[in-house]
């Protein structure tokens, strides 16, 4: 397991460490724009304290056995998994299935982040990710909704975390900041 140490937020000093890995899973164009855009915001933010790499999967593509396959591992040596989908609804059978596939392999993951359009905090899509991330031993983190020490759906982590408890306060922190969209125009 890698071990992440950052300097402090006002260091002077550009020390870069291993890439903070994030994985994106998204439901479609709009959803996969929310998620970019909360990835970008993070790289902008802790860009200068680490090195970043992503890979995104859209929903559709973990119907494929072997795309399922590569995506399952992508999450599995993931520090941040991204999960973006339309509230109210299940997650497809697919998805659950790379799910469960991710996590019968040594995950790496210290969050998981849900990212939605909806304001409920009780939604089928949000209790089944709060319950992957239980599962798992890792931050649940959902925008809108659910963050760690504000609700009874927090949890924490139960192994030691491979990015950091700065990094965890900073990523609840930034998720949050992040502007939620209703709607992406042409010309946004």
């Amino acid at each position: 397991m890698q071990t992440f140490s950052f300097p402090g937020f006002n260091s002077s000093e550009k020390e870069i460490n291993s890439a903070l890995n994030v994985v994106i899973a998204y439901e479609d164009l709009e959803t996969g724009k929310r998620a970019l855009k909360t990835y970008e915001y993070l790289v902008q933010q802790l860009g200068q304290q680490c090195l970043f790499a992503n890979q995104m999967w859209k929903f559709e593509v973990l119907a494929s056995p072997k795309l399922k396959e590569m995506a399952a591992k992508d999450a599995a040596g993931a520090d941040i998994i991204i999960v973006a989908a339309h509230d109210g609804y299940e997650l497809p059978q697919d998805v659950k299935s790379w799910v469960d596939l991710w996590l019968s392999y040594n995950t790496e993951a210290s969050a998981l982040v849900g990212l939605f359009d909806g304001e409920s905090a009780e939604t089928p899509v949000r209790s089944y990710l709060s319950a992957v991330a239980s599962r798992a031993g890792i931050e649940f983190f959902s925008q809108p909704g659910i963050w760690p020490g504000t609700t009874e759906k927090s949890h924490t982590a139960t192994r030691s975390t491979s990015i950091g408890e700065k990094t965890l306060a900073f990523l609840a922190n930034a998720t949050q900041e992040v502007p939620a969209f209703s709607h992406w125009g042409i010309n946004e």
